[in-house]
């Protein structure tokens, strides 16, 4: 059976709707840095995604070919995440999409190395035809962190955020946004084929 990371590490991609603590340790990641609306058609947001599933899916199927990746097991390809933020701006400001940055993000296997992930960046270049340069290989150590299920739009996260701030404000907890630290959100839905009051999102926030 292939691992899947969302069954076997519930606590991470299955919260309640309640705001909970947790401890999130070091994970693996490849990762696009960007900016822009995520919802322009033609943004780098979009591109990101596209870059970032050519490279996962070249890991996960390398079984089938030449090229034996030392250490590899079959894994589900874990869901789509983001970093977002905004110059200026601790937190997120929905009603200025634009000035969105964002780090987009798909979780690896401890496996995947700086040489697997080279190669995989290379071998999908090639049967892809894309550009995959701004693609990375990076390590997230986000500790401490509030999270929950967010179901519904995106545009309706602004409730669920309040209702995380005042879950810190109860816990004598304190936000803790920083250069390294951003909004954090888990795409557990897919939003072509999902109807937007169904969506389900992770939605994590880093606090001290």
């Amino acid at each position: 059976m292939a691992y899947n990371f969302k069954k076997e590490e519930k606590n991470f991609y299955l919260p309640g709707k309640k705001p909970e603590l947790i401890d999130v340790p070091k994970m693996n990641y490849i990762a696009v840095h960007g900016q822009g609306d995520p919802n322009d058609e033609n943004g780098e947001y979009k591109q990101a995604i596209s870059m970032l599933y050519a490279v996962a899916y070249t890991i996960k199927m390398s079984k089938n070919g030449s090229y034996q990746i030392p250490g590899y097991f079959d894994f589900v390809v874990p869901p789509l995440e983001g970093l977002w933020w905004q110059e200026g701006i601790k937190g997120v400001d929905y009603n200025h999409k634009e000035k969105f940055k964002f780090i987009s993000m798909i979780r690896m296997p401890s496996f995947v190395t700086n040489e697997t992930f080279e190669w995989a960046n290379q071998e999908a270049e090639k049967k892809k035809h894309l550009d995959l340069e701004k693609v990375n290989l990076i390590q997230l150590d986000e500790g401490k962190c509030v999270q929950v299920m967010h179901i519904g739009a995106y545009d309706d996260e602004p409730q669920t955020v309040e209702k995380m701030h005042q879950f810190i404000a109860d816990n004598n907890l304190q936000l803790d946004f920083s250069d390294h630290r951003h909004h954090h959100e888990i795409y557990l839905s897919d939003s072509r084929r999902t109807k937007l009051e169904n969506l389900k999102t992770v939605i994590r926030i880093p606090v001290k």
